[in-house]
């Protein structure tokens, strides 16, 4: 039986010396992660510190990552409700697969009509 021993060293990715912590943010709808010591991560905080103090927490950080953050996925009805607008769908006369992605001018219309 052979081991291994899987050694991750962090390097600061301003500087290129140690890191000491991996820090997370996200602006314009992108998330970062950035590897620093612990003097740059200080200094990444101070400079945030008053814009994150006159803002307010939003949904999309609650997100889970690799989750779009589009606007169009918040008005897409959950997966419960595709059995409801397939039914209406088809009482409007339109044709909708059992299965599958619903087309989004059917969307649309269902949206419009329930809104």
């Amino acid at each position: 039986m052979m081991a291994q021993k899987v050694q991750v060293i962090l390097l600061d990715d301003l500087e290129g010396g140690d890191a000491d912590e991996t820090v997370s943010f996200a602006l314009d709808g992108s998330s970062y992660e950035i590897d620093l010591s612990s003097a740059n991560a200080a200094q990444l905080r101070e400079a945030l510190a008053p814009y994150i103090a006159s803002a307010r927490k939003s949904a999309a950080a609650k997100r889970t990552r690799g989750r779009s953050t589009s606007s169009s996925s918040s008005s897409r009805s959950s997966r419960s409700d595709t059995t409801a607008i397939r039914e209406w769908a088809r009482e409007q006369g339109l044709k909708v697969s059992d299965r599958g992605r619903i087309p989004s001018d059917i969307l649309a219309k269902y949206e419009a009509a329930n809104s």
